[in-house]
């Protein structure tokens, strides 16, 4: 599995699409796990602070995760236990608004299958999506019960 995985993270599939976004980046794919993972989380993408750090989760969304998921940090990042393989694995910038920009669609469908197929033990598929309508929506709930 290491050589797929070292595949992806040399993968520029991308490059064209980031260097048109306004943060103008270069792709730096962020996956972690080993096939005897038992628990694959999957998120939408990376955002800027994991494409800055290299790290899926460093960021407080990552915060949030591991306490919903009783982890410490140790047992969430055991690659021999939890796989982490977002939908798309670069961060997919802003655009000129600074929204962000939804992940491209040839991630997933040039690397996803050729990943999964090495994860045989998996027991727990989970997907973690905060899109940003329900994240402002989140936000708005818990704005008026502290206020």
């Amino acid at each position: 599995m290491s050589d797929i995985f070292e595949q992806v993270k040399l993968c520029k599939i991308c490059s064209d699409i980031f260097s048109k976004t306004k943060t103008q980046h270069c792709p730096r794919p962020v996956i972690r796990g080993k096939s005897t993972a038992k628990i694959l989380i999957a998120g939408q993408a990376p955002g800027a602070r994991v494409h800055e750090s290299g790290v899926p989760f460093s960021d407080p969304s990552g915060d949030v995760l591991r306490k919903w998921m009783g982890l410490s940090k140790d047992d969430f990042y055991d690659e021999r236990n939890i796989a982490i393989i977002p939908m798309a694995f670069c961060f997919p910038g802003y655009d000129e608004k600074g929204s962000d920009l939804p992940p491209p669609k040839i991630c997933a469908a040039t690397w996803r299958s050729s990943i999964l197929e090495n994860f045989q033990n998996l027991e727990l598929k989970l997907l973690v999506e905060l899109v940003p309508v329900l994240r402002n929506k989140v936000r708005g709930i818990l704005k008026n019960e502290t206020a």
